[in-house]
């Protein structure tokens, strides 16, 4: 792959991915901006025509937390508008490029800026998840205290949600308050389990369903599920540990190493000098 196609794929990507990026954000920290940038994308999107979405869409935008209240229909079109950012952006380089490789990134460009917001919604989805794994031994607990102090599942998940801060704690507050609006405790339980895709919140989701049809108590249920969740997270602690170990070496060989091997070097010229 010849250096002038990387750069107009390049482009193309940074073009998508930093528009995309502020659809990703969440809630939008510096006012009206990612709104109005987003808005003017779907509205390309839209007027370029978006083609049907794929079945998971709508379970990876609730993963992702809906972010700035995109629906299916919005992240097609966003995806659209990513696609014709991706080749207007990339198109002055692609041209520059040799014999037929022109055409190939004419074609290739907006197919990567089409594919950006999938990538932007699977990162928002990991982050989540991983911030709701760090939440979930303490709301476990929170919540079998308040079990076997005799609340209902629902009220329960209402008290800790309104008690704790987090991405997790949110969503259990909002499951909690579809039920008190009277949305039927399996169906609500259920669209927790697809807000939240980790195996913890299953895990809690399938607990909850039995002990609602057989009876069973929860307490002892959710104190084995707290302890398998903070034997998860040691166990993911110790792997990033891992993991940084090597890029911890790395640096050693490729920084300080040569810095001292100089300093002594500087050190002997000096000597020799003199």
């Amino acid at each position: 792959m010849s250096p002038a196609l990387v750069l107009a794929a390049a482009a193309g990507i940074v073009a998508a991915a930093g528009v995309v990026e502020l659809a990703g954000a969440g809630r939008p920290r510096g006012g009206a901006m990612p709104l109005a940038v987003v808005g003017m994308l779907a509205r390309l999107g839209r007027r370029l025509g978006a083609p049907r979405p794929p079945r998971d869409l709508a379970t990876r935008i609730e993963a992702a937390g809906t972010p700035l209240g995109l629906g299916v229909a919005d992240v097609m079109a966003v995806k659209g508008g990513c696609a014709l950012v991706a080749l207007l952006a990339g198109a002055p380089l692609a041209a520059a490029l040799p014999g037929r490789l022109p055409l190939l990134a004419a074609l290739g460009l907006p197919v990567v800026g089409f594919l950006t917001p999938d990538l932007a919604l699977g990162r928002r989805i990991r982050r989540r998840a991983a911030e709701m794994e760090a939440e979930l031994a303490d709301l476990l607990d929170l919540l079998r205290i308040a079990v076997e102090a005799g609340l209902p599942m629902g009220r329960a998940l209402g008290e800790v949600g309104r008690r704790h801060t987090g991405v997790l704690a949110a969503e259990w507050a909002r499951a909690a308050a579809q039920i008190a609006l009277g949305v039927p405790s399996e169906q609500a339980m259920a669209a927790l389990a697809a807000r939240c895709p980790i195996h913890g919140v299953v895990a809690l989701v399938a607990a909850v369903g039995r002990a609602q049809r057989h009876g069973a108590p929860l307490g002892e249920t959710l104190a084995a599920q707290a302890t398998e969740a903070r034997a998860d997270r040691a166990r993911r602690i110790r792997e990033r540990a891992g993991r940084a170990a090597p890029k911890i070496q790395l640096v050693i060989a490729l920084l300080l190493v040569p810095s001292v091997l100089l300093l002594v070097a500087a050190a002997l010229l000096a000597s020799l000098v003199k």
